[in-house]
């Protein structure tokens, strides 16, 4: 279950990553932000994002739209 949707799908690295930072400022500690991507880097670019900020990867399922949630620290 999510808080937020975030619909990045036809964005190119690093898009998808600058958008979800935008998206984040107007979530609150805790809450769920779901995105879906279809940008091949994605998951990469992801991980190493989460790394640097501290917010959690809940969950991350790969195909043609990628789809993953994220937690707000």
């Amino acid at each position: 279950m999510s808080d937020h949707l975030l619909d990045c799908q036809g964005l190119n690295c690093p898009m998808p990553i600058v958008e979800i930072t935008k998206a984040i400022r107007n979530l609150q500690s805790g809450q769920v932000l779901e995105v879906l991507a279809t940008d091949m880097a994605f998951r990469m670019d992801l991980e190493a994002w989460a790394r640097r900020t501290g917010h959690t990867i809940e969950a991350f399922e790969d195909g043609e739209i990628q789809r993953t949630l994220i937690r707000v620290k």
